[in-house]
């Protein structure tokens, strides 16, 4: 009895398994085509290529009335698959439909030049479901040149010699001849370029004589010992030592007649003497020398009408590594808040900074030859003009008049 009930257990658990199977096999669409940019995949072996966005345009014949379909396209690679789906959309019996899906190609080709994918096909909705498989070739860009990394100190002191580690990857269907690569930090002015060398596609064994074995493509292919796809180098970047602190942003870019790429990554910098080489301070100037070798500077007061100031030192010279301090003297006949400056040159003659100097000065009494001669002159004034009111002032006597007598 037990054994009776077991055999008709089994046989509805294998109907329920074919009857599942047999609502998932129903089809929702026949008469489908794709085309991938443009070109119908099943008339033609379409090539798509590595980094390129491609149009996959899915038509078909509706075989029922069904609500919320989909039709999705996925790519199957060997390291990353990539897919994408329509919106929801309704179908009637017998009617045809299309529908245009967008996919971007990832890199999948670090060790070959070109290869097979899978586009796989599905359109489905309430139960039906119609799945197509191809075949695509992918193969690498022409000319193309991958910065896998890119390495810098943690912390940069302004004024130090630093390096920058790069590594690049030919990641291109074709050779690359005198690779040329540039490290800039272009908000400091600071750029460097070094050779780097030819890279190759891929690396080849001297055994190969199969097409089939040289990646699939039947081309002549030269190998010698010191071939390589991948290389690292660095570049020594001198930081400058007027930096200000911050994150500065260090590109890298990589060239050659054929390609161009290029990739950015943060640097901080610190300086220990963040408001700049010239420090002032109570009528004193510091100079700091950072530097490992000697420098020399022009100093130039700038005296103006009302304050006079005078260095204690107009050539100075700071040897590497220490600084030197310069006396500034600033004296004014008029009492107040009075701003000086002083030029700093190069010896090559270039102005290197101006600083500014504020000081509070009382003033001092002095005689003037000018406002000396201008009270002189007034004096003299007053008395001339006292002498000719009093002249005007006077009257004159009566002259006495004589008569003439004739006898």
């Amino acid at each position: 009895m037990n054994m009776k009930k077991l055999l008709v257990f089994f046989v509805m658990l294998v109907s329920v398994f074919f009857l599942a199977s047999t609502v998932s096999a129903a089809e929702i669409a026949n008469n489908v085509t794709v085309e991938v940019n443009g070109i119908n995949v099943d008339e033609y072996n379409t090539s798509i290529v590595v980094g390129e966005t491609i149009f996959v345009r899915v038509e078909f014949d509706s075989l029922v009335n069904v609500q919320d379909v989909t039709v999705e396209a996925e790519l199957e690679g060997n390291r990353k698959d990539v897919e994408a789906e329509t919106s929801l959309f309704d179908v009637e019996e017998e009617k045809r439909y299309h529908k245009t899906l967008v996919l971007e190609i990832p890199f999948d080709l670090r060790d070959s030049l070109s290869g097979d994918v899978n586009l796989h096909i599905e359109i489905s909705g309430s139960g039906y479901k119609t799945t197509e498989d191809y075949t695509l070739r992918l193969q690498r860009e022409s000319y193309s040149v991958e910065i896998l990394s890119v390495e810098v100190p943690q912390k940069v002191n302004a004024g130090e010699l630093f390096p920058v580690d790069i590594v690049l990857k030919n990641l291109g269907y074709n050779d690359l001849d005198d690779v040329f690569v540039t490290a800039r930090i272009s908000a400091l002015d600071v750029e460097r370029t070094a050779f780097f060398g030819d890279l190759v596609a891929l690396r080849c064994d001297d055994g190969i004589e199969d097409p089939e074995e040289n990646w699939g493509v039947n081309i002549t292919r030269k190998c010698f010992e010191d071939e390589r796809d991948t290389v690292t180098g660095r570049i020594f970047l001198q930081m400058p030592y007027d930096s200000e602190p911050g994150v500065y942003a260090l590109e890298v870019k990589v060239e050659n007649e054929d390609t161009v790429s290029s990739k950015a990554v943060q640097l901080v910098t610190k300086n220990s003497f963040p408001e700049g080489n010239f420090i002032t301070s109570d009528g004193k100037l510091l100079i700091v020398n950072p530097t490992n070798e000697l420098v020399v500077y022009r100093l130039v007061p700038q005296s103006t009408d009302d304050v006079s100031v005078s260095i204690s030192e107009t050539l100075v010279s700071v040897p590497a590594g220490s600084s030197k301090t310069v006396i500034v003297n600033a004296e004014s006949n008029i009492a107040g808040t009075h701003t000086y400056s002083i030029s700093i040159f190069g010896m090559n003659g270039k102005l290197v900074e101006t600083v500014s100097f504020t000081e509070t000065v009382q003033g001092r009494p002095i005689t003037s030859p000018i406002i000396v001669l201008t009270i002189v002159l007034a004096i003299i004034f007053i008395v001339l003009l006292v002498v000719l009111v009093v002249l005007l002032g006077k009257k004159p006597e009566k002259t006495e008049e004589f008569s003439e007598s004739y006898y």
